[in-house]
C-alpha cells in the first residue's frame, strides 16, 4: 500500500510544529532545544523522502542521507558540549551561560 503524498506532508507538518513548539517552549534548556531541532530536521527529511517517492527520483533520498549524517554529527558534538557545560556549571539552563554571548560594550 502506497501512502499518499498529502498524508506524508501532513505528518511532516505536524512533526515540524511539534519540534518548533519544543524549541519555543523549552528554549532555556539545551537538551530540549536540541531535541526540538532534531524533530524539525526529521520532518524535513520525511518531506524529502515523500517527494522522492512521489516523483520517482532518488534525489530526496540522497538529501535524507545527508540530513542523517549531519544530524548524527550534530548530536555527537552537542552531547559533548552539553556534558562539558554541565560539568562546568552544574546546569543545562541556557541563561546560565552569559559569557558565551557577544559582549556589545567591547570594541
Amino acid at each position: 500500500m502506497i501512502v499518499p503524498l498529502t498524508h506524508v506532508l501532513i505528518l511532516a507538518a505536524i512533526l515540524f510544529c511539534l519540534g518548533l513548539g519544543c524549541v519555543l517552549a523549552w528554549s532555556s534548556n539545551v537538551i530540549m532545544l536540541l531535541i526540538g531541532i532534531e524533530i524539525m530536521l526529521n520532518a524535513a527529511m520525511l518531506v524529502f523522502v515523500g517527494g522522492s517517492c512521489q516523483w520517482g527520483l532518488a534525489d530526496g533520498q540522497v538529501f535524507a542521507l545527508m540530513i542523517i549524517a549531519m544530524t548524527s554529527a550534530e548530536v555527537s558534538l552537542a552531547l559533548a558540549l552539553v556534558v562539558y557545560l554541565h560539568r562546568r556549571r552544574k546546569t543545562v539552563n541556557v541563561d546560565a551561560f552569559q559569557e558565551l554571548r557577544d559582549n556589545e560594550t567591547q570594541p
